[in-house]
């Protein structure tokens, strides 16, 4: 199908539309979801937590919590509570199994299927991108961008310069999709902080009191963690 991008090595697309066309002709997925489950994902991975994502924030999501032994992520900014909120996971402890409800980086997450998938920031985004090359070279690397009010799909720039910093770090040929995510990464990675503050998610996540959230995923390169998606849970294979 020529909207799966199979003649270059190198691909991304968009959100689960672009998860369901690029998968099964991929090697390897990564979502990257920059604000802000994968980062999330990448800070309590990275103390040794396993993150078991959940498309749902209701009723359901307490149950599976329950029913795996696990602790559910809260609201945003509740005191005490882990959450959507990376800089809520810096305290979570190795071996703590932790259900986060995200309708857009979990979604996608099981979009992927049977290929193997991966979830990449800012934040480490060589090691992601080192551990997909030994994966395979068909890297498929999905932005997840947000959600109208409608539900249709609102393509957020923090997720398309998260890609394309990982992708900067990819050897194969590329697609025009991947190059372009790559120049929008090479625009930005003078002063990515100025970026996500004045994107409009980060622009939505200041004015409700997380601009540490936002600081946190503009941190370029500072782990190695490489979150895998195994059993319904990403654990660091770092």
């Amino acid at each position: 199908m020529f909207y799966d991008q199979s003649q270059f090595d190198i691909r991304c697309e968009w959100g689960e539309r672009g998860v369901s066309l690029l998968a099964p002709a991929s090697d390897v997925v990564v979502i990257v979801d920059v604000l802000s489950f994968s980062t999330c994902v990448e800070v309590a991975t990275a103390n040794g937590a396993v993150v078991f994502p959940y498309r749902w924030n209701d009723s359901s999501s307490a149950s599976f919590t329950e029913s795996i032994g696990a602790v559910l992520a809260g609201r945003r900014g509740a005191p005490g509570q882990f959450s959507l909120s990376p800089t809520s996971l810096t305290t979570i402890t190795a071996g703590t199994k932790l259900v986060l409800p995200s309708p857009n980086g979990a979604t996608l997450s099981f979009a992927s299927g049977q290929t193997p998938t991966l979830c990449g920031c800012l934040r480490n985004c060589r090691a992601i991108a080192a551990h997909a090359s030994r994966i395979g070279r068909r890297i498929a690397v999905i932005p997840a961008g947000e959600r109208w009010d409608g539900g249709s799909l609102r393509p957020a720039v923090e997720d398309w310069i998260g890609a394309g910093a990982i992708i900067k770090f990819l050897t194969g040929s590329r697609s025009p999709e991947s190059e372009a995510a790559v120049a929008a990464f090479k625009a930005a990675a003078s002063r990515l902080l100025g970026h996500l503050r004045t994107c409009a998610s980060g622009i939505e996540l200041i004015e409700r009191g997380f601009d540490a959230d936002v600081v946190m995923a503009a941190d370029l390169n500072v782990n190695k963690t490489v979150p895998v998606l195994k059993n319904g849970a990403y654990a660091n294979e770092g």
